[in-house]
């Protein structure tokens, strides 16, 4: 009887994680399309890297301009375009610019552009905490890397349930690192310059301009 009642709790069990992981997948699925449907994203966030250990704890802020694939983002004291097939690298301090070329090939390659979508694959996912934050209800979807050669942990997601846009991101790392993603700001489908996402070297005339493309 003990062994029947057992053998039904891991059978529940196993239906349950199921039913879990299927619910965090369709919110997931739920955040993508909304991403997609929109034209294009403007996005200010707050960056804050912790490592108790190393006694290391930096805030940082940020913005970025999505359009598809093409992105504009500035980010300590740096700025990076990608016009859809070169990556530009400005760097004022240093008066450089890094000229790349985008390998379309490298499917692991992290850009700003799969921020909003970098979870559909590679990760197994589960239903955790909900929260109310300022008034927004959060949900926070666990993603847990499948390739054990990641250096992450886990990612909590953090999700308005209202607008399925993400709010926060917060990243723990194997060997204690923490690092917190918090959207600021979110607005969508503005106006932008038709110049964008292109890169003027006319502008940087004094700067040294290192090609790698």
């Amino acid at each position: 009887m003990k062994k029947i009642i057992c053998v039904s709790f891991l059978f529940l069990s196993f239906i349950n994680a199921q039913a879990q992981e299927k619910k965090a997948k369709d919110l997931l699925d739920e955040v993508t399309a909304k991403v997609k449907s929109y034209e294009n994203i403007i996005i200010d966030f707050k960056y804050t890297l912790q490592n108790t250990k190393e006694n290391i704890n930096q805030d940082s802020k940020g913005s970025v301009i999505l359009k598809g694939n093409l992105y504009y983002l500035n980010f300590m004291g740096m700025t990076k375009i990608f016009d859809g097939k070169k990556t530009y690298t400005i760097v004022p301090e240093d008066e450089e610019v890094t000229i790349s070329k985008f390998d379309e090939q490298d499917e692991n390659a992290i850009t700003p552009s799969k921020m909003l979508t970098f979870f559909n694959q590679g990760y197994k996912y589960y239903w955790d905490i909900s929260q109310n934050i300022k008034g927004r209800k959060i949900q926070y979807i666990k993603l847990v890397p499948i390739s054990s050669k990641d250096q992450r942990k886990e990612i909590l997601l953090g999700i308005d349930e209202q607008t399925k846009h993400i709010y926060n991101l917060i990243e723990v790392g194997k060997k204690g690192t923490k690092t917190t993603l918090i959207v600021n700001s979110f607005k969508t489908n503005q106006p932008l310059s038709k110049n964008q996402f292109i890169f003027d070297e006319s502008k940087f005339k004094n700067y040294y301009i290192n090609r790698l493309d």
